[in-house]
C-alpha cells in the first residue's frame, strides 16, 4: 500500500521532534540557545559528563538542529534552526514552565577553552632568559 501524502509529510515533521524527546538535549539546547558554547561550557552549565554531553550532540547535530565549528581541540556548538527554541519554549508554556533566562558561557564557569582560560605562552615567547 502507499503511503499517503499527510504521512509522509508527518514522517518528516517528526524528525527534529524525535531529537527532542530527550531532556538532556533540551537543556543542552537551551545552554546553547544563549550563546555559542563549547562542550567544557556545557559540562559546567549542566553538570554532566563529557562523553554523555558529546553523545547527546552528536545526535542533535545528525538531526540538523545544532552545528559546530573547531578551534585548536576544542569544538564550540551553536544553533542551526533557532526556531527549535520557539518550539521549546512553546511546549515550555504547554507545561506551564517558566524557563530561566540563560546567559552566554562566561569565564566565571572555570572552563579551560580557549575563550575562557587564557593562552599559556611559551617561556621563550617570554622573553624569559633560562640558566645556560
Amino acid at each position: 500500500m502507499k503511503k499517503r501524502p499527510l504521512v509522509q509529510l508527518s514522517e518528516k515533521i517528526v524528525e527534529p521532534l524525535q531529537a527532542l524527546a530527550s531532556p538532556q538535549r533540551i537543556a543542552i539546547l537551551l545552554v546553547i540557545s544563549a550563546g555559542e558554547a563549547c562542550v567544557c561550557h556545557l559540562e559546567a552549565q549542566l553538570g554532566f559528563r563529557q562523553a554523555y554531553i558529546s553523545q547527546h550532540l552528536m545526535a542533535l547535530r545528525q538531526a540538523g538542529l545544532i552545528d559546530s565549528r573547531r578551534e585548536g581541540k576544542y569544538m564550540f556548538y551553536r544553533l542551526a534552526k533557532p526556531a527549535i527554541l520557539d518550539l521549546i519554549q512553546n511546549a515550555a508554556r504547554m507545561a506551564n514552565v517558566t524557563l530561566p533566562k540563560l546567559e552566554a558561557a562566561s569565564p566565571k564557569m572555570q572552563c579551560a577553552c580557549p575563550h575562557c582560560a587564557p593562552a599559556i605562552a611559551p617561556i621563550n615567547v617570554l622573553n624569559v632568559k633560562t640558566a645556560p
